[in-house]
């Protein structure tokens, strides 16, 4: 296990336990700047909860689990947020929301792929 892949992991399961938390918690600072977000893209209120915070939060949980010892379980934790957001991504450029919650979701995102393609579970090394 690399360090770029403990780092970049560790990284990735912080920042969504959080972004999870705030989202199933409502935190009020956060909601300042989503909620305009939601109502453009159409999304309601009562999804932060489930399904949103709680993929989140899967995520990052899934992603820890991974760097402690269940690498298949962080490999697919890994490849369920590329999807949550890539999934997030599409709803805010159909709809044109260009806040700063579209570019934050390119960073989660980009997070979510680095966490991938650092994965040792997926590296594979040539027999000679």
């Amino acid at each position: 296990m690399s360090i770029a892949y403990i780092v970049t992991a560790l990284v990735t399961a912080a920042a969504n336990s959080f972004s999870g938390f705030a989202a199933m918690t409502r935190l009020e600072p956060i909601m300042r700047t989503l909620r305009p977000s939601l109502r453009k893209a159409g999304v309601p209120e009562t999804w932060l909860v489930f399904p949103i915070g709680a993929l989140k939060a899967a995520g990052a949980l899934g992603v820890a689990l991974g760097l402690l010892g269940v690498p298949l379980v962080g490999t697919a934790a890994a490849a369920g947020l590329v999807l949550y957001f890539v999934c997030a991504l599409y709803t805010h450029l159909r709809v044109g929301d260009f806040s700063p919650q579209f570019y934050l979701a390119i960073v989660f995102l980009a997070l979510a792929v680095a966490t991938l393609a650092l994965d040792p579970a997926l590296i594979v090394v040539p027999t000679a």
